[in-house]
């Protein structure tokens, strides 16, 4: 009986640490997302997150197991992946990456708490479980078709993006070609200005 309480406490305890990682991320991309609809998304969901956290936490003292042990282990993970989020410079695809991916994990262990709590006729643990299980199943459908919509976006910046060099590139060839029909320059209707290989009126008339 003992053993099998240990290794409940411990899997509370897990649990509790990787959930309060997502919950800081999501606290942490309120304020650093670039989207607002994501920055929005965040924010109706972190107080859901909260409760979960709540509800694992309470859980957790009711068990006897040690929460401040737990505390300082997720606040190092916390710390560690601030550290690699800032030296990285996340976009927001890469933010929602990583909420999937913690939302997933939290989603199967809130899936098991459910179940286990059926087997073992735990209704505090099939409750937790069960809503826990039910809302990041939720939040990641919501953080997929965000994903979705940015990477769209991302497509599109980088289709403007090109846009414009074209642009840029196609004046400099116009300024080009009219500064060598000023000079007189003969190849002026057969050749355009090329940036490898620039045309000798044009190149004598700016040393001049």
């Amino acid at each position: 009986m003992d053993k099998g309480l240990e290794f409940l406490k411990s899997q509370v305890s897990n649990a509790a640490m990787q959930h309060g990682t997502l919950l800081k991320n999501l606290e942490d991309h309120e304020r650093q997302a670039d989207d607002i609809r994501y920055r929005d998304l965040c924010s109706r969901v972190i107080p859901q997150m909260r409760e979960h956290q709540r509800m694992l936490e309470d859980y957790q003292h009711a068990l006897g197991a040690e929460a401040g042990v737990t505390k300082t282990v997720v606040g190092k993970a916390m710390g560690v992946a601030r550290n690699l989020a800032d030296s990285a410079r996340e976009s927001d695809f890469l933010r929602l990456v990583g909420d999937i991916v913690e939302a997933r994990q939290s989603q199967d262990t809130f899936a098991t708490f459910r179940d286990a709590g059926k087997t073992l006729g735990n209704a505090q643990l099939q409750q937790i479980g069960e809503m826990g299980e039910r809302q990041h199943e939720e939040f990641i459908r919501r953080q997929s078709a965000r994903t979705s919509d940015v990477r769209r976006a991302r497509a599109r910046r980088r289709r403007t993006r090109r846009g414009s060099e074209d642009v840029e590139r196609r004046v400099a060839e116009a300024v080009a070609a009219n500064t060598c029909a000023k000079v007189g320059c003969a190849a002026r209707a057969t050749r355009v200005a090329s940036r490898s290989s620039p045309c000798p009126t044009l190149l004598d008339s700016l040393r001049a």
